[in-house]
């Protein structure tokens, strides 16, 4: 449902909010490297998160992005609406343009419910909340090392 894009932009943000606090401010190449996403994929997705405030910035030589204190407690669905907007939570499950209560796909109504529940579990969880479970070590953001 959501894109590549918005889950490096979720994951960016979990990992700078992780190390609120600390007084450092990572370059796009260490948060890049953090998430397991490309570099100039992910410069671009930073950008846009700067831009709306999600994350800040600053330049010069000692520079980088960092999370403000007050910016945990922002929800979740923030970074989903600055990256890929909130038509993922409109749209028909199988793609029809016309589909609603009153003219419903086949899909519809199990498609509302767990498109429903995503949005509110966007909507209910802070960046704080994800960026504290990241640090207890309850959860990870970078992809497990493949094995043969």
């Amino acid at each position: 449902m959501i894109s590549k894009a918005c889950k490096y932009g979720i994951r960016a943000t979990i990992f700078v909010a992780s190390q609120a606090g600390k007084g450092i401010k990572y370059s796009v190449k260490d948060i890049a490297r953090e998430v397991d996403a490309p570099e100039a994929f992910t410069a671009k997705i930073l950008q846009i998160l700067n831009k709306q405030r999600i994350i800040n910035s600053m330049k010069g030589p000692y520079g980088g992005f960092y999370i403000e204190e007050f910016q945990l407690e922002q929800p979740a669905i923030n970074i989903v609406n600055a990256i890929d907007g909130m038509a993922m939570f409109r749209e028909c499950g199988m793609g029809l343009k016309q589909c609603s209560g009153n003219h419903p796909c086949p899909m519809h109504d199990q498609y509302k419910i767990a498109r429903d529940a995503l949005l509110n579990a966007y909507e209910q969880t802070t960046i704080g909340q994800l960026a504290t479970a990241l640090k207890a070590g309850n959860s990870f953001i970078k992809n497990l090392p493949e094995t043969i």
